[in-house]
């Protein structure tokens, strides 16, 4: 019997609920729902969105930054703060043991030398990096503009090839095939003429503005290097997440005169105003948090006020304060889910459209990038949805006690 009662209260406040939430004829009620819902969907909506641009944002920014430099970079530990490398030998031992660690998938061997590109009586100072035949290519391809990158079948030509960045190419008014000289400042100076076989644009001033990319073979050939010496390793790894447990495992197999540095150290300033973005996005989240909880207590409120005389009669009739608050709450549930449901569609859609099409721009020199990225994530989606409806129900709470206060003579009265 009591089963019974129960499940008649239960299925009573659900279809009085329903009733005066979606099916009101009162001008008013329908507005304050109306916005109630709009409130929970645009915020609900601006939340996924924040989370997939944030996501995005950094993935794109640490993916170019990694497909440059690698994950790890293994140099040799001295005092040299210049940007040229302190040579060292080539230790097979280590690519061995290296390449044994389960998280490393490459490990490459280069050097960089500062230099002085001069052409179209123009002149720009870059730092050649220079790569062997073992340099994985796979996201320079995708960065490419023009060209090809560094044929290293003809150990001959790929000694005068070149690639240079779209921001270098620009200054200097160059172009695929074009022949430059570059100068190496040295005792005595050196010049090694190159034809540009690729432009490449990263979009990330600290590579475009800095860095073109040789063989390897003409830095040791103007430092005097052994061919067996190297300016260091460069080291990537198959999960970032996990990149200090891969750089405490590589420390543990590196040489006494080895040091390794991981992407994050070699640029610090980057990854640190990725981290900022954390931060705005978690004041994104709690305003929009309070905007729906406000919206959605003022909507119960004037529910709960239009239906004074409602909440009278069904006091008079015998119904209890848990049933009638069972009424309202169940009609913030209502309001909540359809918000929620919108909302979603909204923050999905808009970001599905903007992942297809790219149509929010950006200014690359300030962003990095041309467009706005995003990147979903399932436990995102999961966690802020339980998250709204869990902190706008539990606000609810209080404003739905209101019906308590009420008495049935004063309320039939009330007009």
């Amino acid at each position: 019997m009591r089963r019974y009662k129960k499940h008649a209260a239960l299925s009573f406040s659900w279809f009085v609920a329903n009733r005066i939430t979606f099916k009101s004829k009162r001008t008013f009620s329908k507005l304050i729902v109306r916005i109630a819902i709009l409130g929970i969907m645009l915020g609900l909506g601006v939340m996924i969105l924040s989370l997939a641009i944030v996501r995005g944002f950094k993935r794109e920014i640490r993916e170019k930054v990694r497909g440059f430099s690698g994950d790890l970079q293994v140099v040799k530990y001295d005092l040299n703060n210049s940007n040229e490398n302190s040579p060292f030998h080539t230790d097979n031992n280590f690519v061995k043991k290296a390449g044994a660690i389960h998280l490393v998938t490459k490990v490459m061997p280069f050097a960089t030398k500062p230099g002085i590109i001069k052409a179209n009586n123009e002149i720009e100072g870059v730092e050649l990096k220079g790569v062997d035949k073992t340099y994985d290519w796979s996201f320079f391809k995708k960065s490419l503009v023009a060209g090809n990158v560094i044929d290293f079948s003809d150990t001959l030509q790929s000694k005068k090839q070149l690639l240079i960045s779209q921001t270098i190419a620009d200054r200097l008014k160059l172009k695929v095939g074009d022949k430059i000289l570059m100068y190496f400042v040295q005792e005595p100076l050196r010049v090694r003429p190159f034809t540009i076989k690729g432009v490449f644009s990263f979009g990330i001033d600290e590579v475009d503005k800095t860095y073109v990319i040789g063989d390897m073979a003409i830095i040791n050939r103007l430092n005097n290097w052994d061919a067996d010496e190297i300016g260091g390793y460069e080291v990537k790894v198959a999960d970032f997440e996990r990149i200090d447990e891969t750089a405490r495992a590589l420390d543990n197999i590196l040489p006494v005169k080895l040091k390794s540095y991981t992407v994050m150290d070699n640029y610090p300033t980057i990854f640190a105003w990725l981290g900022l973005l954390d931060g705005n996005t978690t004041v994104v989240l709690g305003l929009m948090i309070i905007v729906a909880v406000i919206n959605m207590i003022s909507a119960l409120l004037i529910i709960i006020l239009e239906r004074t005389t409602m909440i009278g009669i069904l006091k008079a009739m015998g119904a209890a304060n848990a049933t009638i608050q069972a009424v309202f709450f169940n009609s913030a549930f209502y309001l909540i889910g359809f918000g929620m449901l919108l909302g979603n569609l909204f923050g999905i859609g808009i970001g599905l459209l903007q992942s297809f099409t790219h149509f929010l721009k950006l200014d690359p020199e300030s962003y990095y990038m041309n467009f706005v990225p995003i990147q979903f994530n399932l436990m995102d989606l999961v966690l802020v949805n339980i998250g709204t409806l869990g902190i706008c129900l539990t606000a609810m709470v209080l404003p739905s006690m209101l019906v308590t206060q009420i008495t049935p003579v004063k309320a039939i009265r009330f007009k």
